[in-house]
């Protein structure tokens, strides 16, 4: 029932946005307009069916006012006033509307089917305390209504079937209100895990970044240090040899040959520190 386009706003927006918007009336669902329409209607048509001679005077002013019932839940219905109060006045009509219908002809008792019909709207435009009150003073007007003109227990039997309605209803709508609710702030968590998975993502890659140029630097330091010293050897090694070629060319030869030991050495180790080294 409520969609909210939260793609780029903030976790805590996002929830304050919907907890403004379930203070405000709820578009009813097809199968719930399309039951309570039902009810308007076979209310209407039992009125106009009724056999007792008693009523034929009266059908105009059944039908008048039945008929301005039914304008009034449509308008409110599918165009919501903006302000609460509105919605008191309203409810204070049709409950008032439902009081002289019962009044004009007692025996027509199954129009207490309309604060079902209340007690649906009220739970589309209020919540807690406040849709509970409204529902709660419809059956209170349901029973002691029925209670008045057909006697307490026959009333009160009478009235057990519309008060069911009246609570089955909105608890209906209230059920599917808070499975919107809670479907709304699943997804705002989801969006929250999926923007601290990517920060934390992100932070992971540059901890990864920092520990690779870390250890670049490391070898680079080590590169530095093992060819410094394997070149600053290979020098004295040559100068030595210099020297021995012309005094003793056998010991020249064994320099030499140390010589291009540690240069083979030498060699190997930078071409496996520049291999670390690489991406």
């Amino acid at each position: 029932m409520i969609e909210l386009n939260w793609q780029s706003m903030p976790s805590k927006t996002v929830w304050q946005m919907q907890i403004n918007s379930s203070a405000q009336s709820l578009k009813p669902g097809l199968a719930g307009a399309i039951t309570v329409y039902v009810f308007l209607a076979a209310a209407i048509a039992r009125t106009i069916v009724w056999t007792e001679t008693d009523i034929r005077s009266l059908l105009p002013y059944y039908l008048g006012l039945e008929s301005a019932f039914l304008i009034i839940f449509t308008q409110t219905l599918w165009r919501p006033p903006a302000r609460h109060n509105w919605w008191h006045l309203t409810f204070v009509i049709q409950s008032a509307i439902i009081l002289v219908l019962l009044s004009l002809y007692s025996h027509l008792d199954f129009l207490t089917i309309l604060f079902i019909v209340l007690s649906y709207q009220a739970a589309l435009v209020f919540t807690g305390k406040t849709c509970w009150a409204w529902i709660g003073l419809f059956i209170v007007l349901l029973c002691g209504s029925l209670m008045f003109y057909k006697g307490a227990f026959k009333g009160l039997s009478l009235a057990l079937t519309p008060l069911v309605g009246c609570i089955i209803f909105p608890a209906y709508i209230i059920a599917a209100n808070e499975i919107d609710t809670a479907r709304l702030r699943s997804q705002v968590i989801l969006k929250e895990l999926q923007e601290k998975n990517q920060r934390l993502r992100e932070y992971t890659g540059q901890v990864e970044e920092l520990t690779a140029l870390d250890e670049r630097n490391r070898l680079a330091r080590e590169l530095h240090d093992s060819v410094s010293q394997s070149l600053f050897g290979i020098i004295l090694i040559i100068d030595s040899a210099q020297i021995l070629l012309k005094r003793e060319p056998e010991r020249a030869r064994a320099k030499l040959d140390k010589l291009q030991s540690l240069t083979q050495n030498a060699l190997a180790e930078m071409r496996s520190l520049i291999a670390n080294l690489r991406p």
